[in-house]
Parts: C-alpha cells; sequence; structure tokens
C-alpha cells in the first residue's frame, strides 16, 4: 500500500526549517532492518529515494508486510509517544537515501513550539490511523476468510 504520508507540506515554514536544520543525510541498502518491532523508537526518517516495507510481527509465521512507503513518506512515527518503542519493523526494499531526525531534538522542538507541535503532532496522527487501517486490511487479507485485497 503506498500513500503519501508527507509531514513538511503541512508544518509552518519557520518549523518546516527548524526541523531541515536538524536533518542528516543518510543511506540504507537494499535488505536492510532500518528498525524491529518492540526496539527503542529514537529516531524517524523522510525517504527521500527507495521504498520501505512496514511489516507486522506474527508468531510462528513471517512478518506481514502492511504498507510499502516511498519518496516523501514519513519513516516512523513510534518515536513521538510513550514508550517510544516500534510499533512495526521497516526494511529497505530498495536502496534508500533518507533524512534523519534525533527524537529527543524533535520532540524537544514540539514542546518548545506548540504551533510546530500541534502541526507535526496532528499530522502523524492522521498518518498513524492510515497505518492502522491499513495493517488491518492487510492481516484481513493475509489471515481472513475472504480477504479484503492486496497490499499496495
Amino acid at each position: 500500500m503506498t500513500t503519501t504520508t508527507n509531514i513538511l507540506a503541512v508544518l509552518p515554514p519557520e518549523g518546516r526549517e527548524r526541523l531541515m536544520e536538524l536533518a542528516r543525510e543518510v543511506s540504507f541498502p537494499a535488505g536492510t532492518r532500518i528498525f524491529e518491532e518492540g526496539r527503542k523508537a529514537d529516531r524517524f526518517w523522510i525517504i527521500r529515494t527507495g521504498s520501505v516495507t512496514l511489516d507486522l510481527h506474527v508468531p510462528g509465521r513471517r512478518a506481514a508486510g502492511v504498507e510499502i512507503l516511498g519518496p516523501g513518506d514519513l519513516l516512523g512515527w513510534s518515536w513521538l509517544f510513550p514508550p517510544y518503542t516500534w510499533h512495526l519493523g521497516a526494511e529497505a526494499q530498495s536502496p534508500v537515501r533518507a533524512l534523519e531526525f534525533d527524537a529527543t531534538v524533535v520532540r524537544a522542538l514540539i514542546e518548545a513550539d506548540p504551533v510546530f507541535g500541534r502541526a507535526i503532532s496532528r499530522r502523524i496522527a492522521e498518518i498513524v490511523a492510515h497505518r492502522l487501517q491499513g495493517a488491518r486490511t492487510r492481516l484481513l487479507d493475509l489471515y481472513g476468510p475472504q480477504g479484503s485485497g492486496p497490499l499496495r
């Protein structure tokens, strides 16, 4: 499931500039596990090139892919909500270039600037709702009696 979950587009210009000042360019080769479900969420990324599969651990089975992210998409939202542990896993499907952000620094910026904080928190809440619905649909497709459609 591909969707645009671009966080930069909803930020006020000064908030976007402040966030971009914190960005660090990183890359991940295809097949790299970027993060694992249940581990510490201390950073997040905005994908510039490539694609990343989000997956969900299914006991006794291989992880179920629930969404594919691409350029402009936010990778990681668990860093915003205590206890700051990943709710999904992520793997680079192709070589990925991304902007990486330190979660502690961004959370401090959110606390210090209510307008920025409200904009980023609202957008991330929308992304979380979208991804949870996508995970539900994908799991029904994989394990439900009739399925509900392909991974998009």
